[in-house]
């Protein structure tokens, strides 16, 4: 017995092609198109939510860097003197106080400055 197109494949086609809604060209009106595209964007956001930890903490560094700099250090300088004063600020936390409250990171700086 041969299996027909019936509701269940009308249904996943709709879903898919839902799913690709406001892309470009055929690929939100052709089913085939339009699951090549859902799959190709599925593997890019698997990809990027790794990616996007990557580039966060590179902003963070070059933010802590440029701060820093402004106090006379560069930044593996300050992060070993935080390390030896024994502060366990991530690096998020530390881009954070830099760029809202440099009274703040003033102070963490003479602390990492005391530990050298």
């Amino acid at each position: 017995m041969r299996v027909k197109t019936g509701p269940r494949t009308q249904q996943r086609h709709k879903k898919i092609l839902a799913i690709t809604k406001g892309q470009r060209g055929s690929k939100h009106q052709l089913f085939k198109r339009a699951n090549e595209a859902m799959m190709h964007s599925l593997v890019y956001a698997y990809r990027d939510r790794r990616n996007r930890k990557r580039e966060f903490r590179r902003l963070w560094i070059v933010r802590i860097n440029a701060a820093v700099r402004q106090h006379g250090l560069n930044y593996s300088t300050f992060i070993n003197g935080l390390a030896k004063a024994g502060v366990t600020l991530d690096r998020k936390a530390i881009a954070d106080i830099a760029y809202n409250d440099m009274a703040t990171f003033g102070q963490l700086v003479e602390t990492a400055k005391a530990a050298m």
